[in-house]
């Protein structure tokens, strides 16, 4: 695994974006608990498809941004958020397609997507992404009941701006990654998918090293709750009052 021949093969890499046992796998799907005293509540039912930025690599899954944003539906909308997390850290876009395979058709009431970093990380020809991406903002739309307004892509993160990024690339990383970020923006335009750009908070690592998690590579809980305060507002709306 390589960034373009030029980072330097380090053994970090094996903890970080490749392929790793985890407990967000597709047969150890990530779901919240449901506690007996919210069953008089509205079950939102939340579904959260992506990668390492997903699982929350490196935090407690508490802290990851999927979770963050279920904690903050359940205490300003009086929901119980039934959260599901299909990621893996290391996934590409077409390890994701895989993964939700031929998964059935259902209505979540709200589908989050971010995934592309492992494409870029992995040198994979950007006509993959191009092809795979759309497939994935379909299948969103699909399990969101067919409605492009319950799904939400979320941009994907600068790791050039972490001590790792520093120290095994150039800033042709955050180029690429601004690259698939347009892609996507237009694309889920196209399909009236809502889009989010957080990556400039993530731009932010070097000069606030408090948003970069310990493994110095993946966002903090610090930064997926920022990550939040951006999302909330827009799924609030859409959510069923």
């Amino acid at each position: 695994m390589k960034y373009l021949n030029k980072l330097s093969l380090i053994p970090l890499i094996g903890l970080l974006f490749t392929i790793l046992p985890s407990c967000s796998q597709t047969e150890d799907i990530r779901s919240a608990p449901i506690s007996e005293d919210l069953n008089n509540q509205e079950t939102i039912n939340y579904l959260a498809l992506g990668d390492s930025y997903t699982v929350g690599e490196s935090v407690a899954f508490e802290d990851s941004f999927p979770k963050q944003l279920s904690s903050t539906i359940e205490e300003n909308k009086n929901y119980n958020v039934n959260t599901t997390v299909i990621a893996q850290t290391g996934w590409r876009t077409d390890q994701l397609l895989a993964s939700i395979g031929g998964r059935a058709s259902a209505e979540y009431n709200l589908v989050t997507l971010l995934i592309g970093v492992n494409n870029q990380f992995q040198s994979r020809p950007f006509s993959q992404y191009e092809t795979e991406f759309v497939r994935l903002i379909d299948k969103a739309i699909s399990l969101a009941g067919n409605d492009s307004n319950k799904v939400v892509v979320l941009s994907i993160p600068d790791y050039f701006y972490t001590p790792y990024g520093q120290s095994n690339g150039d800033d042709q990383i955050s180029r690429e990654l601004d690259r698939y970020n347009d892609f996507a923006k237009s694309t889920s335009k196209s399909k009236g998918v809502t889009f989010l750009n957080i990556t400039d908070i993530t731009r932010k690592g070097l000069n606030e090293p408090e948003l970069v998690a310990n493994d110095g590579l993946h966002p903090s809980a610090l930064a997926y709750e920022k990550f939040v305060e951006r999302l909330y507002p827009l799924v609030r709306s859409r959510l069923k009052d």
